[in-house]
């Protein structure tokens, strides 16, 4: 893997995981066939066969429906049963992210915890920039592995549309891929 594509992708996840989707976006997804031939047959063919107004009413009601109404996407909450989001330093995540030199005002975001999916991703974006190896490695070992592939992969259940089926897939094949990626770039000190 590059690391343009990475951040492509990184990018990508965490905007998806951000909030619904906007008119904006859904141009933007019909014009990318690359990237929707990338999460999957069903999802062009869904982009394919459906006006904007439809994709937008069928992917904000199943993103509400999967990742507000149901559960949330944060880290604390899926691997702690009280649902309880730590704040400053006591939140491990918070607490990588100031090692790291990561500044996240959380004025500026309606995401309401350090350890949402949507930030935890652009993290893992601003380490590829800045090609911070071993930070990459540890974020993904210690945070992103321990959580989100099992998440992910019991979401896809709950997907009612082909997009969310496709991105559940796909983050969890990234998430592993990108592992194995930062492993072995950590034994051959490559980027």
């Amino acid at each position: 893997m590059n690391k343009e594509y990475r951040l492509y992708i990184y990018a990508f996840l965490s905007r998806t995981m951000a909030s619904t989707v906007d008119k904006r976006f859904i141009k933007d997804l019909r014009e990318n066939k690359d990237l929707l031939e990338i999460l999957g047959d069903e999802s062009v063919q869904f982009f394919s066969q459906n006006s904007d107004e439809s994709i937008m009413d069928s992917l904000n009601e199943d993103f509400s429906s999967m990742f507000v109404i149901n559960t949330q996407a944060v880290e604390s909450f899926v691997l702690d049963a009280k649902n309880e989001t730590l704040v400053g330093l006591q939140n491990p995540v918070m607490n990588f992210y100031y090692s790291h030199g990561f500044e996240l005002n959380m004025d500026q975001t309606e995401l309401m915890a350090p350890d949402h999916l949507s930030i935890e991703l652009a993290f893992m974006q601003t380490l590829v920039f800045r090609a911070e190896r071993r930070p990459q490695f540890d974020f993904l070992h210690e945070h992103l592995m321990k959580w989100v592939v099992p998440y992910m992969i019991g979401m896809k259940s709950m997907a009612l549309t082909p997009f969310y089926k496709d991105l559940c897939d796909f983050m969890v094949e990234f998430l592993v891929a990108d592992y194995e990626y930062c492993a072995i770039a950590m034994e051959s000190n490559f980027e």
